[in-house]
């Protein structure tokens, strides 16, 4: 494969990157080629020494979709980054997706929990309105008390989500550098 190909292949593996950085990201394997050739290697010795170009843009997506999950925290964007993760090999489907699902789902279990909890004292009224018989003291001091512990949990379950979703940005970078080459002890 020679420096035009390569270039072309890792120019439409980045397609999902902004043109700016892929333009930045194709220099600078311009340069690599330059360098090479001035030390007297071929195109070819260059390309086998660069490696695959979808390893390569495996890689940077990856890169580029955690640090914008890091920057903007939306739901669309950690589930990029996941999704990039995931796509630097099969095994990391198993090592970041199982983790991912654990995690969603606690974090949408607290949510419906307080959600819930919150609006008992509305479902109470709504109970009242359609059996005006079924009035009992009791029920009313639980729903309110129900509602309380709902804020409680809706305000922990926010400080839970944002923690949780730093977390898993973090182990996201981890099994990145993982994949790339193993973690080195500087």
């Amino acid at each position: 494969m020679n420096k035009q190909q390569f270039l072309m292949e890792l120019d439409r593996a980045l397609q999902k990157m902004s043109l700016d950085e892929r333009q930045d990201i194709l220099n600078d394997f311009e340069e690599h080629f330059a360098v090479g050739l001035e030390e007297g290697k071929t195109e070819g010795e260059i390309t086998c020494s660069l490696g695959s170009p979808q390893q390569i843009a495996k890689d940077m997506l990856a890169s580029y979709h955690l640090e914008k999950a890091e920057t903007t925290v939306t739901t669309g964007n950690i589930i990029r980054a996941v999704w990039a993760v995931i796509g630097l090999g099969f095994f990391n489907l198993v090592i970041v997706l199982g983790p991912f699902i654990a995690l969603v789902s606690i974090v949408f279990a607290g949510w419906a929990v307080g959600v819930s909890f919150i609006v008992s004292p509305l479902l109470f009224l709504i109970n009242i309105i359609f059996y005006p018989g079924s009035f009992e003291l009791f029920e009313l001091f639980i729903t309110l008390a129900l509602c309380g512990l709902g804020l409680f949990i809706a305000i922990g379950m926010f400080f839970a989500t944002r923690t949780l979703t730093q977390g898993f940005l973090r182990y996201l970078k981890f099994n990145v550098k993982l994949v790339k080459g193993g973690l080195k002890h500087d």
